[in-house]
């Protein structure tokens, strides 16, 4: 009699992994922490750093972004009034993590395009 095959319970290292890609998954966030983190602290700055993001999409992005204490939002009560950004020091735990995925991209596209 063949034997059953036991399955590993997965949902202690897939919880946390969806809860990760929930904060950081779509095309703008990483962009928009990446680009904060460089030094652009204004609306404008932000959006002429990412190609084809548009004014309504980093709005909703940076917002959810400040909900889950990744980016400041800084209103600065001067004539006119002016608004940055800047990276919470929480922003700081997703550095590693950035870094291994440009790596890991880097490999990625030397293996599937060689001769780029």
């Amino acid at each position: 009699m063949a034997q059953k095959k036991v399955h590993c319970d997965c949902m202690e290292t897939i919880l946390p992994v969806r809860d990760t890609l929930d904060v950081i998954n779509g095309k703008w966030k990483v962009p928009i922490i990446i680009s904060v983190g460089a030094g652009n602290d204004r609306f404008t700055d932000i959006q002429e750093s990412i190609p084809g993001i548009s004014p309504k999409v980093l709005a909703k992005e940076l917002k959810d972004l400040e909900q889950h204490q990744l980016i400041k939002r800084i209103v600065i009560d001067d004539y006119p009034v002016k608004i940055s950004y800047q990276l919470e020091p929480y922003a700081d735990s997703l550095t590693p993590i950035i870094r291994a995925l440009k790596d890991w991209g880097i490999t990625h596209r030397k293996k599937i395009f060689p001769t780029i």
